[in-house]
Protein backbone atom coordinates (compact mmCIF):
# COMPACT_ATOMS: atom_id res chain seq x y z
CA UNK A 1 0.00 0.00 0.00
CA UNK A 2 1.54 3.33 -1.01
CA UNK A 3 1.52 6.45 1.14
CA UNK A 4 -1.21 9.04 0.45
CA UNK A 5 -0.17 11.83 -1.94
CA UNK A 6 -0.68 14.39 0.84
CA UNK A 7 1.84 12.51 2.99
CA UNK A 8 5.47 13.63 3.36
CA UNK A 9 8.37 11.58 4.74
CA UNK A 10 10.66 13.15 7.34
CA UNK A 11 13.78 11.38 8.61
CA UNK A 12 15.06 12.24 12.09
CA UNK A 13 18.70 11.43 12.90
CA UNK A 14 19.44 11.05 16.60
CA UNK A 15 22.79 12.06 18.17
CA UNK A 16 23.85 8.38 18.20
CA UNK A 17 23.32 8.21 14.42
CA UNK A 18 20.12 6.16 14.53
CA UNK A 19 17.49 7.18 11.98
CA UNK A 20 13.72 7.23 12.33
CA UNK A 21 11.39 7.90 9.40
CA UNK A 22 7.84 9.15 9.90
CA UNK A 23 5.15 10.53 7.65
CA UNK A 24 3.45 13.88 8.04
CA UNK A 25 0.65 15.67 6.25
CA UNK A 26 1.27 18.40 3.68
CA UNK A 27 0.96 21.79 5.36
CA UNK A 28 1.89 20.51 8.83
CA UNK A 29 5.31 21.27 10.29
CA UNK A 30 8.31 19.06 11.03
CA UNK A 31 7.60 19.61 14.74
CA UNK A 32 4.11 18.14 14.34
CA UNK A 33 5.59 14.95 12.87
CA UNK A 34 8.14 14.73 15.69
CA UNK A 35 5.68 15.34 18.53
CA UNK A 36 2.99 13.07 17.05
CA UNK A 37 5.54 10.23 16.88
CA UNK A 38 7.41 10.86 20.14
CA UNK A 39 10.76 11.65 18.54
CA UNK A 40 13.28 11.94 21.42
CA UNK A 41 14.87 15.38 21.78
CA UNK A 42 12.00 17.34 20.21
CA UNK A 43 9.53 18.64 22.75
CA UNK A 44 7.65 21.46 21.05
CA UNK A 45 6.83 23.03 24.40
CA UNK A 46 5.19 26.14 22.91
CA UNK A 47 3.05 24.10 20.54
CA UNK A 48 4.60 25.59 17.43
CA UNK A 49 4.29 29.25 18.35
CA UNK A 50 7.96 30.04 17.69
CA UNK A 51 8.42 31.14 21.30
CA UNK A 52 10.81 28.46 22.57
CA UNK A 53 13.74 26.43 21.22
CA UNK A 54 12.59 22.95 22.22
CA UNK A 55 12.22 21.83 18.61
CA UNK A 56 15.69 22.92 17.44
CA UNK A 57 17.03 20.71 14.64
CA UNK A 58 19.88 20.78 12.15
CA UNK A 59 18.79 20.44 8.54
CA UNK A 60 20.90 17.96 6.58
CA UNK A 61 23.23 19.87 4.21
CA UNK A 62 21.61 18.30 1.14
CA UNK A 63 18.24 19.75 2.21
CA UNK A 64 19.31 23.22 3.36
CA UNK A 65 18.45 25.06 0.17
CA UNK A 66 14.97 23.52 -0.06
CA UNK A 67 14.23 23.97 3.67
CA UNK A 68 15.48 27.57 3.54
CA UNK A 69 17.24 29.37 6.39
CA UNK A 70 15.81 30.84 9.58
CA UNK A 71 14.39 34.35 9.29
CA UNK A 72 12.99 36.99 11.63
CA UNK A 73 11.70 35.74 14.99
CA UNK A 74 13.00 32.24 14.36
CA UNK A 75 16.53 33.50 13.71
CA UNK A 76 16.41 35.64 16.85
CA UNK A 77 15.07 32.79 18.99
CA UNK A 78 17.77 30.41 17.76
CA UNK A 79 20.37 32.65 19.41
CA UNK A 80 19.20 31.07 22.70
CA UNK A 81 19.47 27.43 21.57
CA UNK A 82 22.45 25.21 22.29
CA UNK A 83 24.62 24.04 19.41
CA UNK A 84 23.36 26.58 16.90
CA UNK A 85 25.05 26.52 13.51
CA UNK A 86 24.30 27.51 9.91
CA UNK A 87 22.01 24.46 9.55
CA UNK A 88 19.89 25.29 12.62
CA UNK A 89 16.13 25.63 12.28
CA UNK A 90 13.14 25.38 14.57
CA UNK A 91 11.10 22.38 13.44
CA UNK A 92 7.90 24.35 14.08
CA UNK A 93 8.89 26.73 11.29
CA UNK A 94 9.55 24.14 8.57
CA UNK A 95 6.24 23.59 6.76
CA UNK A 96 5.88 20.29 4.93
CA UNK A 97 5.68 20.67 1.15
CA UNK A 98 6.08 18.16 -1.69
CA UNK A 99 9.55 19.63 -2.25
CA UNK A 100 10.56 18.44 1.25
CA UNK A 101 9.45 14.79 0.85
CA UNK A 102 12.33 12.78 2.36
CA UNK A 103 13.69 15.70 4.40
CA UNK A 104 16.50 14.72 6.79
CA UNK A 105 16.97 16.63 10.05
CA UNK A 106 19.34 15.92 12.91
CA UNK A 107 18.30 16.21 16.54
CA UNK A 108 21.09 17.95 18.50
CA UNK A 109 22.40 16.13 21.56
CA UNK A 110 21.91 17.48 25.07
CA UNK A 111 25.43 18.93 25.19
CA UNK A 112 25.33 20.38 21.68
Amino acid sequence: MSAPSNSISVIFVQPDGSRESYRGVLGDHVMDVAVDNGVPGIIGQCGGGCTCCTCHVWVDPQWQERAKSAQGDEQELLSYALGVNERSRLACQIRLTQELDGLVVEVPGQGD
